[in-house]
């Protein structure tokens, strides 16, 4: 199973989480793959998805889930990993949200279902608790970054990230315009597919 989680201000249309989910589909294996919209709150978009976790391991306790999470999504994976032991592939992941995510405090927009919603200051908060100041298996990581991210510095996330398997491309935007290229890659990492 993969649990898709995107980024702040996007949803389930997304367009990785898309790819992610036609490519899943054209090899039958639609069934195994969850993206919901997280809810603006990071304790509620926590909880939404261990919910998802525990029907998992409920459901297939000899495979446990794998985590994609992008931008936003990333920083939430990493917690999620290292809280349930889980593997994570982690696309241009904001790796500092609190610090990053405080500029966006306010009245935001959804970029793909157009709703509005207010960011505030106790949802920062939320995000502080939710750090974690270094990861403790690197093996279960796989990191990937584009230089070009305009959002991100993607050397942040090679720090955060340092020991797992990382992959590093130059130029490339915040949308990581290659993610195309690495969805069997991404596949094989959840065990879903044969490496």
């Amino acid at each position: 199973m993969i649990i898709y989680l995107h980024g702040f201000r996007s949803a389930p249309a997304s367009i990785k989480a898309q790819a992610l989910r036609r490519h899943m589909l054209d090899k039958g294996l639609g069934a195994a793959f969850w993206c919901e919209q997280l809810p603006v709150s990071p304790r509620a978009a926590i909880a939404l998805v261990e919910d998802e976790i525990a029907r998992c391991r409920a459901t297939r306790p000899e495979r446990p889930p794998t985590l994609v999470g992008s931008s936003l999504g990333g920083y939430y994976a990493t917690w999620l990993a290292e809280r349930h032991g889980l593997a994570a592939v982690l696309v241009n992941p904001a790796v500092i949200a609190p610090l990053s995510l405080e500029a966006y405090i306010g009245p935001q927009t959804n970029l793909y279902t157009g709703e509005t919603f207010d960011f505030t200051k106790a949802h920062i908060a939320e995000l502080r608790t939710l750090d974690v100041p270094a990861i403790t298996r690197p093996e279960r990581y796989w990191l990937l970054v584009e230089t070009g991210d305009e959002v991100l510095d993607y050397r942040d996330a090679v720090a955060k990230y340092a020991g797992a398997r990382q992959t590093v491309l130059e130029g490339g935007d915040h949308g990581f315009s290659r993610w195309n290229d690495y969805l069997d890659e991404v596949l094989a990492f959840a065990g879903l597919v044969g490496k």
